[in-house]
C-alpha cells in the first residue's frame, strides 16, 4: 500500500473519480474514532462500515485516512444527485445566510410552499393534490396513515409481508422484520395487519394478479373492507429485499382499494426521485396512489419528507392535526427544489436506466456461472442480487456477509437487505461514473470468486 500523505480534500463533484486505498480498511484514524464512538454513542447505532467520512462527491467517499472508496450505497438511496451536489450547496448557503429556521406552523415562507407545489406536479396522477412536508420516511409514513383515518374514519391498515416502513411506534408495526427492527420495542401500535406479497422469485409462479387476489382474499376474510382505512405498500420493496412484484399485482390491489373506498398509499420513500428508473416506481405501471409517500432523495441529503395526495384526503385532519417543529425546515426545502430541478433537467431519470443496464448486465452474466446468484432483480439504480445455497434454494446470509466484508475491505460499499439477510443491494447515486461502476462490480466478482 501506498503511503504517500493525503491533504484533505473538499466534498461534491470535484473529488478525483477513482477508487484508491492508502491504508487497510479501516485505516487508524477511522479506529480511533470508532472508538470514541464506542465510548460516547448510544450502543444500539450501528455502522456497517467502520469507517468515517471525510468528503464525499459523484460516486466516491474519502475517509478520514485518505482512502476513497467506490459509494454503491448513496447513504441509503438519499444522495440520487450527488454528495455536495453544487446546486444543492448553493441553494442551501442562500437560505441558512436568511434564516435557518422559523416553524412553517407559526410565520410561514415561500420555500414550503414552492415544494409543495413541485411534489403535487410531478407525482403520478394529474387530479388535484395538496402536501405536507416532515422530517423523516417513517413520520411521512405515519401521517400517512392519519390521514387515511381521518379522511375513511376506519382504523385498520394492512401492510405486507417484508415490508420496511420506519422505526416509530406504528411504522414498527408495520415492519415486517423483527431483528434488528422490532426485536424488543413492543407492545405495537393495534389495527395492523398484514397480507402476503408477490415475490416472483419465491412464488412458485405465481402471476400478478393471482397473488393479488390471494393477498385480497386474506384481507376480506380477516379484516373486511369496511374497517380498512389504508392499504400501504412499497412499489419496489427496499430493507425487505429489493422485491419487485410481479406485473398486475400493483394494479389489482389500486382497483381493489378503488372499489371498497381504502385509501392505496405507496411508500416511495426508497423508490422515488429517479432511483427506479422513473421519477416515481408506481409509474412502471401506471399506478396513481390515493397517497404517496417520499423522503431520502428528496433533498440531496438534507432530512426532509413528505405526503402527497388527493386534495380530499390531505385536507381531511383538522387545522393543527399535521405539522411538526422542524417538518419542511427552509434548509430543506432549499436543498429540495435544487435537488427536484436535477432529477427533472439533468437527465438523471436517464442516467438511472443506463445503470440499471449496467448492474443487470454485468450481474446476469455472474449469475449464469454462479447458481449462488439465486435472483437478479429491480429496476434502474435500485438491483439486488438475492444469494442462496445452489443445491437447496435457501437463503444464505452467511455469504452475503462475507461478500459483503470483502467489498468493504477493499473500497467498496455495498448494503445488506432482505428478511433473510441474504441479499446484496445497489443504490449508487446517480452521478456515478461508467468506469467507476465497473469497477465496483469488479470488486463484487471477486468477493464472490474468493467465497466459494
Amino acid at each position: 500500500m501506498s503511503t504517500t500523505t493525503v491533504t484533505t480534500p473538499r466534498g461534491g463533484p470535484g473529488l478525483e473519480q477513482r477508487r484508491r486505498l492508502v491504508t487497510e480498511i479501516p485505516g487508524p484514524r477511522s479506529r480511533e474514532l470508532m472508538e470514541r464512538k464506542r465510548q460516547a454513542v448510544a450502543a444500539g447505532v450501528g455502522v456497517s462500515l467502520p469507517v468515517f467520512t471525510e468528503a464525499a462527491g459523484g460516486g466516491v467517499l474519502t475517509d478520514v485516512d485518505g482512502n476513497t472508496l467506490i459509494d454503491l450505497g448513496s447513504g441509503i438511496a438519499v444522495t440520487g444527485v450527488g454528495n455536495s451536489a453544487p446546486a444543492v450547496v448553493d441553494a442551501v448557503v442562500e437560505q441558512v445566510q436568511r434564516f435557518t429556521h422559523s416553524c412553517f406552523m407559526i410565520t410561514a415562507y415561500d420555500g414550503y410552499v414552492a415544494v409543495c407545489e413541485a411534489l403535487n406536479r410531478i407525482t403520478p396522477g394529474d387530479h388535484d393534490k395538496r402536501t405536507a412536508l416532515f422530517n423523516t420516511g417513517a413520520e411521512a409514513v405515519e401521517n400517512a396513515i392519519k390521514i387515511a383515518r381521518s379522511y375513511t374514519g376506519k382504523t385498520a391498515v394492512v401492510a405486507f409481508d417484508h415490508a420496511y416502513h420506519g422505526r416509530t411506534n406504528l411504522t414498527m408495526a408495520l415492519t415486517a422484520k423483527a431483528m434488528p427492527y422490532k426485536t424488543g420495542f413492543g407492545p405495537f401500535a393495534p389495527e395492523i395487519y398484514r397480507a402476503p406479497l408477490s415475490y416472483p422469485y419465491r412464488d412458485g409462479g405465481l402471476s400478478g394478479p393471482e397473488a393479488a387476489a390471494r393477498a385480497i382474499s386474506q384481507i376480506e376474510k380477516q379484516i373486511g373492507a369496511g374497517s380498512l382505512a389504508a392499504v400501504v405498500i412499497e412499489p419496489i420493496q427496499g430493507e425487505g429485499g429489493f422485491i419487485v412484484p410481479a406485473e398486475g399485482f400493483l394494479p389489482a390491489l389500486v382497483d381493489w382499494c378503488r372499489a371498497n373506498d381504502v385509501v392505496f398509499i405507496a411508500d416511495e420513500v426508497q423508490t422515488g426521485f429517479a432511483r427506479t428508473g422513473r421519477m416515481f416506481a408506481s409509474e412502471h405501471e401506471g399506478i396513481v396512489p390515493d397517497l404517496v409517500v417520499t423522503a431520502k432523495g428528496i433533498a440531496g441529503g438534507l432530512p426532509l419528507s413528505a405526503v402527497t395526495g388527493r386534495a380530499e384526503m390531505m385536507d381531511a385532519p383538522h387545522v393543527g392535526g399535521l405539522g411538526g417543529t422542524y417538518g419542511g425546515n427552509p434548509l430543506a426545502c432549499a436543498a429540495a427544489l435544487a435537488a427536484i430541478d436535477s432529477f427533472e433537467n439533468d437527465g438523471l431519470v436517464e442516467r438511472a436506466e443506463r445503470i440499471g443496464e449496467l448492474l443487470l448486465g454485468r450481474l446476469h452474466r455472474l449469475q449464469a456461472s454462479d447458481p449462488r446468484l439465486g435472483d437478479v432483480r429491480g429496476r434502474g439504480a435500485m438491483i439486488a442480487v438475492e444469494l442462496v445455497d445452489p443445491l437447496s434454494g435457501e437463503p444464505d446470509p452467511g455469504l452475503t456477509g462475507r461478500v459483503a466484508a470483502h467489498c468493504h475491505a477493499n473500497g467498496v460499499i455495498v448494503l445488506t437487505c432482505g428478511t433473510h439477510g441474504n441479499v446484496i443491494r445497489f443504490l449508487p447515486p446517480l452521478t456515478i461514473g461508467d468506469d467507476l461502476l465497473q469497477d465496483g462490480l469488479d470488486v463484487v466478482a471477486e468477493a464472490l470468486a474468493a467465497n466459494r
